[in-house]
């Protein structure tokens, strides 16, 4: 009996039963699967995007770690702690009038098991004044940190094409 074969006959007679064989890849130590902690971030993405649109930056900066570095479109660029970069975000929302639009687009997350990293597209849109709307692209980079069991943006890059 050849390796290959030896292993597939040993499968076959321990789920003669029926049973699916089921495999985990790859596994965190809070037992949560590579695929679920894409889930998860994820939904932290679509979190801050919803806070983004309806511009509640106390929601907002509850994904954000307290020493989050962040390199942003408005000045400072080199913005050192949530608190200093919550109020980038208290300019930005101030700069719109009504509702926001923000859509991520081309987003792809690349998960670890204590840290990851997504990267996107954003289409950004809304009204500066009654008479003017203002509509652009920006790509960013996130990335988590999970600090006691909570991923935690620690680092995040939001740039844009500069007009010619």
């Amino acid at each position: 009996m050849n390796r290959i074969t030896g292993r597939e006959d040993r499968a076959v007679a321990e789920h003669a039963d029926g049973t699916p064989d089921l495999r985990i890849l790859s596994m965190t130590p809070d037992g949560k699967t590579g695929t679920s902690i894409e889930a998860v971030l994820r939904q932290r993405l679509d979190g801050i995007a919803a806070a983004i649109r309806a511009k509640d930056v106390d929601r907002l900066m509850t994904f954000y770690a307290p020493d989050a570095v962040v390199f942003d479109i408005r000045p400072p660029l080199g913005v050192h702690g949530a608190v200093a970069y919550r109020q980038n975000f208290e300019r930005w929302f101030a700069s719109f009038e009504g509702a926001l639009a923000f859509e991520l687009h081309e987003l792809r997350v690349a998960a670890g098991e204590g840290a990851a990293f997504s990267h996107y597209l954003g289409l950004v849109s809304g009204a500066r004044s009654a008479d003017h709307r203002a509509g652009y692209w920006v790509r960013g980079t996130t990335c988590f940190e999970r600090r006691d069991g909570e991923w935690l943006v620690t680092h995040e890059h939001v740039s844009t094409q500069a007009s010619q």
